[in-house]
């Protein structure tokens, strides 16, 4: 505990110093330092700073010097446009020109129209070019997310002259562990790895060393799709092809991290019936935005259950000793829904539950259900029988918890299957709203079963 106090410390020092440095403007101490810090310890500096210490930082950092920090940053939509307002313009063109394409596409989705088409007439046509072209792919697909910085290699090249490419094209490149072969159309035929290349002999073919057993995907590929791929062949980068196969880019590992973050952030916030991702630092009016439409909609399936109970109001004003145990019984049931639901949407997102495996959840899910059902029952009719001394009404309400849970449990594992097979994320069925739906079966079942044997434990 002492030793992670004096890394604290140290680093707190060093940003203090840092700060001292701009205010006297004393650059080259200052990018002595600041240089030799990782880049991602420099992004959180830059972050930190206020604007007047970052207004010194763009004088005292090239914009090459800066694209690295921007790469490091993690920041929310808005905080880009804010950070590049303070840039004079030329600036940021010439910075957001130094990072890789795929990087830079990010920050400029984030801009209106107007201040994105500055910004690109300030670049160089063939960058320009570059990220027009992958700014025009839709959003959430491979080739929104994919970079055009890599190496590929003609297929008739020999390791000498390969190796002359990766000399000249590795600079730029975002990666180098794989190289992607193609033919004279430019067609991905296979892929080696710098390993491979390394130790083949200088006059030895490409394609006589390459593997031609390439996994790819489409620029139109759904991002989760990619990230479930690159997770189970536990790949670095993957290629991405147009219909012709013809090579357009390759998608990295760090990219594909920021999607399962991006992912599980929004399937997070839909199984909570939130509309949108929030941030700590949004105020009270978005957030009770995000919240709304879900909670409004709840409300009314709320209605539903008062007017259901409406409907019973003769036998519970009969039996007042019902209404006790409602809450324990819909609770109980919209618990065991949303334990279902977190393992469906879970095995969907992960790809653990395929079209072949969909009934085995299902049967599985049902067995569970009963299981539950059938010791919390148990467990029921012993207490209430022992509390009350009817061992009647502990008979109901067991009986009336079974059903529920069984019922509950079926609904938590069946609706994210069904909305997945409209094509729709499964989180949609939210916990929520899983919870307000097995409410109103389970009062349906309760109050149900107490009517037809209402004659029975008054």
């Amino acid at each position: 505990m002492v030793e992670n106090k004096h890394e604290k410390d140290d680093v707190q020092y060093n940003e203090e110093f840092l700060c001292r440095l701009l205010r006297k403007e004393d650059i080259h101490l200052f990018r002595e330092n600041f240089l030799a810090l990782h880049p991602y310890d420099q992004g959180q500096f830059y972050e930190k700073v206020g604007p007047d210490i970052r207004e010194t930082m763009y004088h005292f950092l090239s914009p090459h010097e800066m694209a690295v920090i921007f790469r490091e940053l993690e920041l929310e939509d808005d905080k880009y446009q804010d950070f590049l307002k303070e840039m004079d313009t030329s600036y940021g063109a010439a910075m957001l020109s130094e990072m890789y394409t795929d990087d830079a596409v990010d920050v400029l989705n984030e801009l209106d129209n107007k201040e994105r088409e500055s910004y690109l007439e300030m670049m160089d046509s063939e960058t320009a070019e570059e990220i027009n072209e992958l700014l025009g792919y839709a959003e959430y697909t491979a080739g929104a997310i994919m970079t055009t910085e890599y190496v590929s290699i003609l297929e008739s090249s020999t390791v000498r002259s390969a190796m002359a490419v990766m000399r000249k094209e590795a600079p730029t490149a975002e990666t180098i562990y794989y190289i992607f072969v193609v033919n004279d159309g430019h067609q991905l035929t296979g892929v080696l790895s710098l390993r491979d290349l390394i130790i083949a002999d200088e006059d030895t073919l490409i394609k006589e060393i390459m593997s031609d057993r390439v996994v790819f995907v489409g620029l139109k590929d759904d991002q989760e799709e990619v990230a479930q791929i690159m997770k189970d062949y536990n790949f670095l980068a993957l290629p991405v092809v147009n219909d012709n196969k013809e090579l357009q880019g390759i998608i990295t590992v760090d990219d594909i991290i920021d999607v399962i973050e991006e992912e599980a952030s929004d399937d997070y916030s839909k199984l909570a019936g939130i509309s949108d991702v929030e941030d700590i630092d949004d105020g009270p009016f978005k957030s009770a935005k995000n919240r709304l439409p879900w909670l409004i909609i709840l409300l009314f399936l709320g209605m539903l259950t008062a007017n259901l109970m409406s409907r019973f109001e003769e036998t519970l004003d009969q039996v007042a000793l019902l209404a006790l145990f409602i809450p324990l019984i819909s609770g109980t049931s919209g618990n065991s829904g949303t334990q279902a639901l977190a393992v469906a949407v879970r095995g969907i997102a992960t790809g653990e539950v395929s079209e072949k495996s969909k009934m085995k959840l299902l049967m599985r899910e049902l067995v569970t259900g009963l299981i539950m059902g059938i010791v919390c029952a148990l467990i029921v009719v012993g207490i209430i029988y022992f509390w009350k001394h009817s061992l009647v009404m502990g008979l109901l309400v067991g009986g009336a918890i079974s059903c529920s849970i069984l019922v509950a449990t079926l609904a938590g594992s069946f609706i994210p299957l069904l909305i997945h097979k409209m094509g729709i994320d499964p989180a949609v069925a939210s916990g929520p709203f899983i919870t307000t739906l097995n409410d109103v079966t389970s009062l349906m079942i309760y109050l149900g079963l107490a009517t037809m044997f209402l004659s029975q434990i008054m």
